[in-house]
């Protein structure tokens, strides 16, 4: 840890450290502030929020900038989507099959919406369409990765010199805005519908509110860990051979699928070093997805320089304003009422709150923190995974140069 140029920098040891400090702030805060208990606010998102405020207060009384060396963080991503995967069934996919289908035309037709939407604002404000598109998939939909790729085309093809400004700025406040439409939307459907999980059953992320009792032993914890390793090894031959044939996935895609291929192709009693059934859904690999997935998203919504985005603060805040709008009406009068009108359902809404702003980890921690209050969804954890971490970013590739050259 060391100042330089008025820069604060914090190695990938610490920051992690304060990942973890930063998710049992939230944990704090959450028990002791109802609305945020009883709306399902993820914790990382408490304690992450209240962090970088507090870092853009430290900015603003001394002008020290803060920044954290985030590579642990992306560890912890492969480590949780590969939990996914382990903790994925053939027979999930193919139940999930109608469903998956009926998410992803919804959310291809929700991007082009998005689009338009973004086009329409930055028009109201005599804007270039480029920023419209900034603040529409570019940035929502697409995360900070897409808006880190594309902003450098953008300034440079169509004159917009603060693109990257601009799409980070939509970024992340859309991170913020959607960690937190999750859980109230799903809270909202259902109660209003009065919905239940079909059964008890064990959690994909975390422990159950109601259960107090949960018991994991060190060699059930082991042995989930060496599962995620056996897989995202394989992950990494499968990311290394589709490179080879000219296809760049994510790492955390390929593990995932190869999570899924190994707990569908292992015989149930196939003998293990560890003398231990194959550990899908297990409370172990619950236990560990939720530990990644909750130390990720701290670290990512800590690091937040907010500072950096008050300038854009004017024309962002109304075109978030309307994406969010039209968000939570997509979500309650077309994802719910068309995918079936159940519990799982609800789960899967308060996942669609994520990809719609966020991005597809906070997608999970908003399903996570409803799953943990209400009960088990298995199937919301296989189709949004695949709808979010795969065919988000195909779509989106055809979609940012088609408005582009139209508009």
């Amino acid at each position: 840890m060391e100042i330089t140029d008025g820069v604060l920098r914090i190695g990938p040891g610490l920051a992690a450290t304060f990942g973890i400090i930063v998710l049992f702030v939230g944990k704090r805060v959450n028990e002791k502030v109802t609305f945020l208990r009883e709306f399902s606010i993820p914790k990382p998102v408490t304690g992450g929020l209240f962090f970088s405020i507090l870092c853009a207060t430290v900015y603003a009384t001394t002008g020290v900038a803060v920044e954290f060396d985030l590579a642990a963080r992306d560890f912890l991503l492969v480590y949780f989507f590969t939990t996914i995967g382990i903790n994925s069934s053939v027979k999930d996919l193919l139940t999930g099959g109608k469903p998956l289908v009926v998410l992803l035309v919804i959310t291809i037709l929700y991007m082009v919406v998005q689009n338009l939407t973004g086009l329409s604002i930055a028009a109201l404000f005599d804007l270039p369409a480029a920023v419209g598109l900034l603040g529409g998939t570019v940035s929502l939909i697409g995360g900070h990765g897409t808006a880190i790729a594309w902003a450098p085309r953008i300034a440079e093809d169509y004159g917009v010199s603060n693109a990257m400004e601009v799409g980070i700025a939509c970024a992340t406040f859309g991170l913020i805005l959607a960690s937190l439409m999750g859980g109230p939307i799903a809270k909202f459907l259902i109660a209003r519908h009065d919905l239940t999980p079909d059964k008890a059953d064990t959690l994909d992320v975390g422990v159950s509110e109601e259960k107090g009792d949960s018991t994991i032993g060190s060699m059930d914890f082991l042995d989930a860990i060496l599962a995620i390793h056996l897989s995202v090894f394989f992950g990494l031959l499968l990311n290394d051979g589709l490179k080879m044939l000219g296809l760049e996935l994510p790492l955390f895609v390929t593990c995932l699928f190869a999570g899924l291929l190994l707990t569908n192709l292992i015989p149930a009693n196939f003998p293990r070093i560890s003398g231990m059934r194959w550990p899908s859904r297990t409370q172990s690999m619950a236990l560990i997805a939720d530990v990644a997935l909750g130390t990720f998203l701290a670290m990512s919504l800590m690091s937040m320089q907010l500072w950096a985005l008050i300038d854009l603060a004017g024309p962002i805040f109304t075109l978030l304003a309307a994406q969010f709008a039209i968000a939570v009406a997509i979500n309650i009068f077309v994802v719910f009422p068309l995918m079936g009108r159940t519990y799982d359902t609800a789960v899967v809404c308060a996942g669609f709150g994520g990809i719609s702003l966020g991005s597809t980890p906070t997608a999970m921690a908003n399903m996570s923190a409803v799953t943990q209050r209400y009960g088990a969804s298995h199937l919301a954890f296989v189709i949004v995974p695949l709808v979010c971490a795969f065919f988000i970013d195909l779509v989106n590739a055809l979609l940012i140069p088609f408005f582009l050259a139209k508009f």
